[in-house]
């Protein structure tokens, strides 16, 4: 059986290895495992457990908490889309005054850590456009 390629799975895996890099030491860099994969009673079971244990439908895939400051990642491939929970939270966050950006590359994540005033070790990607 072949393997489905995780495209956003690999991406996550080298922007959390660059930004523990870029990132002062005491930044901090989580993933909030938000739902349950496994289909049928058993999986739709499992996430209602998740939901009530206060996990929120549509958080980002990284928050970064750093200076007194925190951004919130989305990764997507480059054809993924947002979904109505994820544009959702996104519109809650920034009402909220908090840093949020859709991450497609490394070069976006590293920018993002530029644009919203994040101190690092390595220099923002050149003719990257803000967001």
């Amino acid at each position: 059986m072949k393997r489905r390629g995780t495209p956003e799975a690999d991406l996550q895996r080298a922007v959390v290895t660059a930004l523990r890099f870029a990132l002062p030491k005491g930044a901090i860099i989580h993933h909030c495992a938000n739902e349950v994969t496994e289909a049928g009673p058993r999986g739709a079971k499992r996430q209602a457990i998740l939901v009530g244990m206060g996990v929120h439908p549509g958080f980002a895939d990284l928050i970064i908490l750093c200076e007194g400051k925190a951004l919130f990642l989305e990764l997507k491939s480059l054809k993924g889309r947002l979904s109505p929970a994820q544009e959702a939270f996104r519109d809650a966050v920034t009402a909220q005054g908090f840093g949020w950006a859709l991450v497609r590359s490394l070069d976006d994540a590293l920018g993002a850590l530029a644009d919203y005033g994040f101190t690092t070790r390595v220099a923002p990607p050149t003719g990257r456009i803000a967001p």
